[in-house]
């Protein structure tokens, strides 16, 4: 995304807005829907309470979101991974609940699992070359059926209590707050504190190498933003139950992705596969082995957010994940990742992820029924694909 320049100052604000437009336009949509949906619900979207169910109810998309945006940026779809999270929650209920595994190693079995049907699906796609659409299609029948046979048509739960707490717990409190969780309001700040701080080094070196660096009122108001953003999230959280343990899991994984794509080799042939597999492959990168690595990843994500979604529940069903891929590749898409490949960032899925959720939450709490949720939802999605391919057609 960086390019070199004649100068730092070079970029002026209003081209480097113009440059960026994607970024910032995200970020705009996430803040005006959550502003919109705070102002029509009276202030019910940001309550403690809410926050707290928003957070839980969007975590296994965003998990998911992050190896589909891997999928997305290689050039290619995952149509599954709604049936592989229901797989998997299966697998680990059957195995803790019928066959009494402590809930460790049930949870490692679903992991692996997850990561040999990845293995397998990008296998057909990596090697077979049969397009990942067609690949994936038939995976979603076939695990939607082995749920259904898995299961024998019934919920199993419920599971014991130290599985339900990885969706459904929270930090404890050590420093002793009860109206205040002290801990969670801490790790907020210092997070945020880290932020700006790796921020703020990231463009001193982009500057100091001459490389494209974003100008200082941007610059400024952004970190503050972001970083007064997580400050207040935290404290809403902190006066009710504290950060969901989901909500740790969640920031982890966003954190090593991030770097993955952001500082790595892998992270950047995975770019340049999806932007142009042939000159990659040309430039001695193992454009197979490449792809059908991302899928494994794919398998592994799907599979934790399987086990997040079960544990929330309480209970395998099923219906468990029906519907999620389509969640899953809006929010990738609609966080600015490009249908054409080559083109996403980790920080959009996840905003992409968000603004589904808060569309939903925010919806759901107004009485919007589900057909019209559906039909605006589609809409949104429509419209974030149809900016990306304008875009394209300018350059």
């Amino acid at each position: 995304m960086s390019a070199v320049i004649a100068s730092p100052q070079a970029a002026s604000g209003r081209g480097y807005f113009k440059s960026h437009l994607r970024d910032y336009g995200m970020l705009l949509s996430l803040v005006v829907i959550m502003v919109l949906f705070q102002v029509l619900t009276d202030g019910v979207l940001l309550q403690p309470l809410n926050l707290t169910n928003l957070l839980l109810q969007n975590s296994y998309i965003v998990v998911m979101a992050l190896g589909m945006l891997l999928v997305i940026v290689a050039g290619f779809i995952d149509l599954s991974v709604g049936s592989v999270c229901g797989f998997t929650g299966a697998l680990a209920a059957v195995l803790m609940v019928q066959h009494e595994w402590h809930w460790v190693p049930a949870i490692a079995a679903s992991l692996v699992v997850g990561a040999l049907i990845g293995a397998v699906q990008g296998w057909f796609v990596a090697y077979a070359r049969i397009p990942s659409f067609i690949v994936t299609l038939a995976g979603m029948l076939v695990f939607k059926g082995l749920s259904l046979a898995l299961l024998a048509g019934q919920s199993v739960g419920p599971f014991p209590v130290q599985f339900q707490k990885i969706s459904s717990g929270f930090l404890p409190d050590p420093l002793g707050g009860e109206s205040l969780r002290l801990l969670s309001l801490a790790l907020g700040v210092a997070a945020a504190a880290v932020l700006v701080l790796t921020e703020v080094l990231a463009r001193r070196k982009a500057l100091a190498h001459q490389m494209e660096a974003e100008p200082p009122l941007f610059f400024g108001v952004r970190i503050a933003a972001f970083a007064g953003a997580m400050v207040y999230l935290s404290w809403l959280l902190s006066t009710y139950k504290g950060l969901p343990n989901v909500l740790v899991l969640m920031s982890v994984l966003i954190v090593i992705y991030q770097f993955v794509t952001g500082r790595t080799v892998i992270g950047r042939r995975i770019y340049a596969l999806g932007g142009n597999e042939k000159a990659a492959r040309l430039s001695g990168v193992n454009t197979p082995r490449l792809a059908f690595l991302t899928f494994v990843n794919m398998g592994v994500l799907s599979a934790v957010a399987g086990l997040v979604f079960a544990a929330r529940l309480n209970t395998a069903t099923p219906k468990a994940g029906m519907g999620f891929e389509l969640d899953v590749i809006a929010a990738c898409f609609i966080g600015g990742a490009s249908a054409q490949g080559g083109v996403g960032k980790v920080l959009g899925a996840v905003i992409g992820a968000f603004i589904m959720g808060v569309m939903n939450n925010g919806m759901s709490i107004l009485g919007v029924g589900i057909d019209y949720q559906q039909v605006i939802k589609g809409s949104v999605l429509l419209a974030a694909v149809f900016v990306d391919v304008y875009n394209r057609n300018r350059v």
